[in-house]
């Protein structure tokens, strides 16, 4: 789960990572009263959505009297913010955080992620602040250091000394930037969250070490532990068919293809999306319907596979353990019917049940196409597909 850039900082803050001030705005009014609380000769006005790159697509403007502020916050608000992460779709701004100026000496990078290769928290951090990192780490590999962090003792002092060094801080900074690390460490841990990201973290002139910007990302699988950080979803920055998928315990993801995928299993969904792409067609999601599905669950599956205009065909492939053959071509067949299908869906089945559950789909009186295996099925659907 993503959540707002303020909400972001908000959570640091409690855990003592220096933000500068701001507050929340939906409105030019809003806007304004928070620039003439700041008080300060410069205000950032900056559009909230869950994507970076925002400042190059026009979403971070300075304003330097509260009137400036509420005027480009009336022209960011329900603007249609287009950035890298976003796609040509774009985000529509519904909401901005206007924050104090800071006059900044340098910008540096620090991200806290798992590293699943070690299996261990990692501490990132990098001299080229404000870029983006995956061109840092594709350009220049040795500018992003990194501090692998035993998880039964945390974030040593000397781990963070020599990150805060190893980015040539100077010594009154460096000597701050321990607590800093420190703090942020715990916010990530305590949180249960996938990544915290600050870049820009800002050293400014009276050299403070200050969270300029914040991205965290929190593990869905813990967040019945946080029922606070559950709270803070918001539902208008995720596409309406995962967000309807979620309502039903179904892994979904909106691609760009046009052959809508069901599998039972990551590795396989995986495997799906790549066969589909070897025969020559693109995939237009990914579909873990997951072990244990009832007939109910794969038949709004498949409902939302058939709410994406851009799916042209369907390839159901299902290796039956736990959810058996024939549930699974019963809860197709009723939603096909309730659906009344039109585009072509190619199933393939393998495991519990098999026989039974391609006698329901041949008995159905629907134009289901049986494959023989999983390159067959990839190659029929491609083909129906055209």
């Amino acid at each position: 789960m993503n959540i707002h850039e303020y909400q972001a900082k908000a959570i640091l803050a409690r855990y003592g990572v220096p933000t500068p001030r701001g507050e929340v705005a939906f409105s030019k009014e809003e806007a304004r009263t928070v620039a003439e609380h700041l008080g300060t000769p410069v205000v950032v006005v900056k559009a909230q959505i869950h994507a970076g790159g925002r400042g190059k697509a026009g979403g971070v403007k300075l304003a330097r009297s509260a009137d400036e502020a509420a005027e480009l916050a009336g022209k960011m608000l329900g603007m249609k913010l287009v950035t890298p992460q976003t796609g040509a779709a774009g985000r529509v701004v519904k909401r901005l955080l206007i924050e104090e100026g800071l006059d900044i000496q340098r910008e540096l990078y620090l991200g806290l992620l798992v590293d699943r290769a070690v299996a261990a928290p990692v501490f990132m951090a990098s001299a080229a602040g404000g870029m983006e990192i995956e061109e840092v780490a594709r350009e220049n590999p040795g500018a992003i250091l990194r501090e692998t962090i035993h998880p039964a003792v945390g974030l040593q002092p000397y781990q963070a000394r020599k990150l805060a060094f190893g980015l040539g801080l100077a010594p009154e900074t460096a000597t701050a930037a321990v607590p800093f690390f420190q703090a942020l460490y715990r916010a990530f841990t305590e949180t249960d969250a996938l990544l915290v990201e600050i870049n820009p973290c800002v050293v400014t002139r009276d050299a403070k070490l200050i969270a300029l910007d914040a991205k965290m990302n929190f593990d869905d699988n813990a967040l019945y532990r946080h029922k606070d950080l559950r709270e803070l979803r918001d539902l208008d920055e995720e596409d309406p068919l995962e967000v309807e998928a979620s309502k039903y315990g179904l892994n979904y993801i909106k691609l760009d293809g046009t052959v809508g995928c069901m599998v039972n299993g990551a590795g396989l969904a995986m495997s799906t999306m790549d066969i589909i792409k070897l025969a020559g067609g693109a995939p237009a999601n990914f579909l873990d319907v997951g072990g244990g599905a009832s007939a109910e669950q794969v038949k709004n599956a498949f409902k939302i596979l058939m709410s994406d205009p851009e799916v042209r065909g369907v390839f159901i492939n299902i290796f039956g353990g736990i959810l058996r053959c024939d549930v699974l071509a019963t809860g197709v067949v009723a939603a096909a019917h309730e659906l009344q299908v039109k585009v072509p869906v190619v199933v393939r089945l393998e495991g519990t049940n098999v026989e039974q559950g391609q006698e329901i789909l041949r008995k159905s009186g629907l134009n289901f196409t049986i494959a023989s295996g999983m390159k067959d099925g990839a190659e029929k659907i491609v083909q129906l597909v055209g």
